[in-house]
């Protein structure tokens, strides 16, 4: 004799519930809130430390030039934004006067979507070495301000 076996039936239904599903959105949309913030504010510093590189490698390109002619006096510079090539620039960078036989001052200036760095703005290095933030307004050679330099830097 054969026996046939009977399968249970469930009466639970398959699938989310609504309730279910508005607590996994909530939770997607919580860590969206804290992650986003943390990754623009993360992609700002980054391109503000590829900027400062560059502001270094064109300063060691004018102390090479002076060591070559005795000036500062007609250095020119082999690039001017950042990235150096492609699109999407972040900083333009310019000699903030045209430079002397003994002095220059490059900066580094915050374009498009780098614009919203407002704790930095503007960087400058000198041919001493002297960083500044801001547009020249905080120098790291003034001892109360060097702090906020260094965070920047």
């Amino acid at each position: 004799m054969i026996k046939i076996k009977k399968f249970k039936t469930s009466n639970k239904p398959n699938g989310f519930t609504l309730i279910e599903l508005m607590m996994v959105v909530a939770i997607i949309g919580t860590l969206a809130a804290i992650a986003l913030p943390s990754y623009k504010d993360y992609v700002t510093r980054t391109k503000r430390v590829e900027a400062q590189g560059l502001l270094l490698e064109l300063s060691s390109f004018a102390e090479r030039f002076f060591t070559e002619t005795g000036a500062y006096t007609g250095v020119a510079l082999p690039f001017t934004t950042t990235p150096r090539e492609g699109a999407n620039t972040s900083y333009t960078i310019a000699f903030s006067a045209g430079p002397t036989a003994t002095t220059f001052t490059l900066t580094a200036t915050p374009t498009g979507s780098q614009s919203v760095d407002t704790n930095c703005g503007a960087q400058s290095l000198d041919q001493a070495g002297v960083k500044c933030i801001l547009g020249g307004s905080k120098c790291s050679d003034d001892v109360a301000e060097q702090g906020a330099v260094g965070n920047c830097w």
